[in-house]
């Protein structure tokens, strides 16, 4: 079966604020492979690597690794996963792998699996909180102007038994007066209540002249290589994108 080159970006469920990681630094690369692939499968491996370095210099690679498709390898490109074959010259982007047996996802399990966050470096302090005190913790980085995550917050008035700590990460190349906004909602008495009054009723708050923790919110996004919002990460360090029903969400976040 012959792999097409397929380089399409999708802007779905969420606001981004950079289609691409067009970092060129050479990052040190981890090259694995499964148990059945033995050292041919780590040599094939490397071989690929090296080959896309020379054919995409700009695209960031963190690790080569043999697939569960025979003859196809992985490769992890900072939060995102490719395919290519033996050869290094054939390319799949924005392709998943599914188990017809188990009806799994195979990609978007390896996606959730590379792409977690540790709990503990999120300041919980610098974030807007809400929900049930006693509840699952659960944290979204949202922009007080982004359509989807208004939709969340949505979502997130009928959600029970979960506290959530939101931080303000306004894209300001998409959303120009975000900022604004969110300044205004951190310097609010009642944050909550201001966050509520922009997102859902879409009116005006009074605020701003004083200290916000935005900055620091921003470079701890782009640490997390978090560059579009809303982005939901449950108390395990799973993440997602995008806005979701309140049923569906309580439901990811309960799932072990």
């Amino acid at each position: 079966m012959r792999l097409i080159l397929i380089m399409v970006m999708l802007l779905s469920s969420s606001c981004n604020s950079s289609a691409s990681d067009s970092s060129k630094e050479k990052a040190p690369v981890v090259v694995s492979h499964a148990q059945d692939a033995g050292k041919a499968g780590e040599v094939v491996a490397a071989e690929i690597e090296l080959l896309i370095r020379k054919q995409i210099p700009e695209m960031k690679i963190n690790s080569v690794r043999y697939s569960p498709l025979q003859g196809l390898y992985e490769v992890q490109s900072g939060n995102n996963i490719f395919y290519v074959d033996r050869t290094g010259r054939h390319l799949i982007a924005n392709g998943h792998i599914f188990d017809t047996t188990t009806k799994q996802d195979l990609t978007a399990a390896r996606m959730e699996q590379i792409n977690r966050i540790n709990w503990d470096v999120l300041p919980l302090d610098k974030a807007v909180v809400s929900g049930d005190s006693k509840g699952i913790e659960m944290a979204v980085f949202t922009d007080p102007d982004c359509p989807y995550c208004r939709r969340l917050e949505k979502s997130l008035k009928d959600l029970k038994g979960v506290k959530v700590y939101t931080f303000l990460l306004p894209l300001k190349r998409l959303h120009p007066d975000a900022t604004r906004k969110a300044e205004a909602i951190w310097c609010s008495r009642d944050q909550h209540a201001a966050l509520t009054r922009v997102m859902l009723e879409d009116k005006a708050v009074k605020g701003g002249g004083y200290k916000t923790p935005l900055d620091d919110i921003a470079k701890l996004a782009a640490s997390l290589n978090i560059h579009g919002t809303p982005t939901i990460i449950s108390h395990d360090g799973r993440r997602r994108s995008g806005s979701m029903p309140a049923e569906q969400l309580k439901a990811w976040l309960t799932r072990k």
